[in-house]
């Protein structure tokens, strides 16, 4: 790949995230407007258990960590290590998505699923979405998994994993953000 080439990906790259950004904004600035809007129902004090999403949280920012000592092993050449730490990254990001659609279904069940009141439908939104972003990160990683196993560390390779690292330490960065305005601050608001 040309030089050009490879700075018109990082760009068009950063200018995808720049837009996640965006987007994860104006669901957070729907969510803060709409999470007193319980329309008689319980909000997120009764309705969250923080042991609990402080599992998630731990899972996932592990997750970032052994994604990071991925792309180091990845650019000191050591494909089996690159292979290893994103098989880990892997388990613990389908892990924190079980858990996530754990907490969705026992919600729904319980008769509190987004249709409920517009503090739900901006907390399924919201969560939501992360949860679709972290799904698209896990086939992401499946694919650059192949090819690091197939093609080796040649170049492309080490850029998408550069790529899908800067992705899955955002989705980390957003998902404190959600722990804290959600679960923390929007527990306390409610109760």
């Amino acid at each position: 790949m040309s030089q050009a080439m490879d700075d018109k990906t990082q760009l068009g790259f950063w200018i995808y995230l720049m837009t996640d950004i965006v987007l994860f904004a104006t669901l957070f600035a729907t969510y803060i407007i709409l999470h007193h809007n319980t329309f008689g129902g319980p909000g997120g004090s009764e309705l969250f258990s923080l042991p609990f999403v402080l599992l998630e949280t731990m899972i996932l920012l592990t997750s970032s960590f052994t994604a990071g000592l991925g792309l180091l092993a990845g650019y000191q050449g050591r494909k089996q290590a690159v292979l290893t730490w994103f098989a880990v990254t892997f388990a613990l990001g389908a892990a924190f998505l079980g858990l996530e659609i754990y907490e969705f279904a026992h919600l729904v069940h319980a008769g509190h699923s987004w249709t409920a009141s517009a503090f739900l439908s901006a907390f399924f939104t919201l969560v939501g979405t992360h949860g679709l972003h972290i799904t698209a990160g896990l086939i992401w990683m499946a694919t650059i998994m192949w090819q690091v196993f197939k093609n080796g560390l040649i170049p492309p390779v080490k850029r998408r994993l550069t790529m899908l690292s800067l992705f899955w330490h955002f989705l980390d960065i957003v998902w404190i953000f959600i722990f804290t305005i959600v679960y923390l601050i929007g527990g306390e608001i409610h109760g």
